[in-house]
């Protein structure tokens, strides 16, 4: 317990914090993903209100039948936009697909004609208009939040603070809402069907709104699994593959997992809602010159971002 560090970092200490408080929150993150790669943070700029609101809505969607939800899942798309069934989704590496449902919200570009005719179009939900305005609305502050994040990272790196923001702007981003569906008869479940099997995530860095249950855990350095657990509205926030591959290891991809709950208590849902913050596709993820030396050797060969969301998406199964 005591080698796992995770803290609870105050994001308005970075964003209106004094010269001194900035630099602490940045080392203090950066030690964080070094070691880690998990965080929690609070004053992220999302309202207790709000958050109850999302976590309304997102139930009230997969309560919808399963013939409406399936009629809002696009062939071709990869789950990137709109509904995935139940067990479409498989760890890399696994063979039995995680016990789970989801649906992905994107990018909305207002600025660059271009790019976007590049990213799909968010799929609206007609039942439920107030399930679209308030995940837009939590897209749009949680990308705020993460912004910032990235530039405590680039300080901590000691990169220009702003090395992110062009990268993530109108970036491939995605807001997801997850239903881990009851377990109605455990009985005929696979013994290695889980709710999300063990991984690393792809982006740069993954913002977490809490979650209606417990079940998160990360992988520590000496091999066992540490349960992770917000405060109240806390964000649980992780490094992901790109930036862990920009890096060149210096900040830790941690894997984790979601693990089925106790059996007296398979019968209850569990959800939660992850926003991935991706770059634009045509980012360099070329490591970094300043984390490879003659003791940290190159460990990546170079790719863009698209190229990697294009392999790891195939990698699980959401791409053929």
């Amino acid at each position: 317990m005591s080698t796992v560090n995770i803290p609870r970092l105050d994001l308005d200490t970075y964003i209106n914090g004094t010269a001194d408080e900035r630099k602490q929150f940045s080392e203090d993150i950066g030690k964080a993903f070094n070691e880690t790669g998990f965080v929690t943070i609070t004053n992220h700029g999302l309202s207790k209100q709000l958050i109850n609101k999302l976590y309304e809505d997102v139930k009230a969607l997969f309560a919808l039948p399963d013939e409406v939800k399936q009629k809002y899942e696009i062939p071709g798309l990869a789950g990137q936009r709109g509904y995935t069934g139940k067990s479409k989704e498989t760890a890399k590496g696994f063979k039995t697909p995680d016990l789970k449902e989801f649906w992905q919200i994107g990018q909305t570009v207002t600025d660059d004609e271009a790019l976007k005719a590049q990213y799909p179009e968010n799929v609206v939900v007609s039942e439920l208009p107030d399930f679209n305005t308030t995940t837009i609305n939590i897209y749009k502050k949680l990308e705020a939040a993460g912004k910032h994040l990235l530039r405590a990272i680039a300080v901590y790196l000691e990169l220009p603070e702003d090395y992110f923001d062009d990268k993530v702007h109108n970036g491939n981003s995605i807001l997801r809402t997850l239903h881990y569906f009851p377990i109605t008869n455990p009985d005929a479940v696979p013994d290695d069907a889980v709710r999300a099997g063990a991984h690393e995530d792809i982006n740069l860095i993954t913002l977490l709104i809490g979650a209606s249950a417990d079940g998160l855990e990360v992988l520590t350095r000496d091999n066992t699994w540490f349960p992770v657990k917000a405060h109240g509205e806390d964000l649980v926030v992780n490094v992901g593959d790109m930036l862990q591959r920009l890096t060149n290891n210096k900040l830790k991809s941690t894997t984790h997992r979601v693990v089925n709950p106790p059996r007296e208590l398979m019968g209850f849902s569990r959800y939660s809602v992850p926003f991935f913050l991706h770059p634009k596709s045509d980012m360099d993820l070329t490591s970094l010159e300043s984390c490879i030396d003659g003791e940290h050797p190159k460990l990546y060969t170079d790719i863009t971002a698209g190229e990697y969301l294009d392999e790891r998406l195939r990698e699980i199964g959401l791409k053929m």
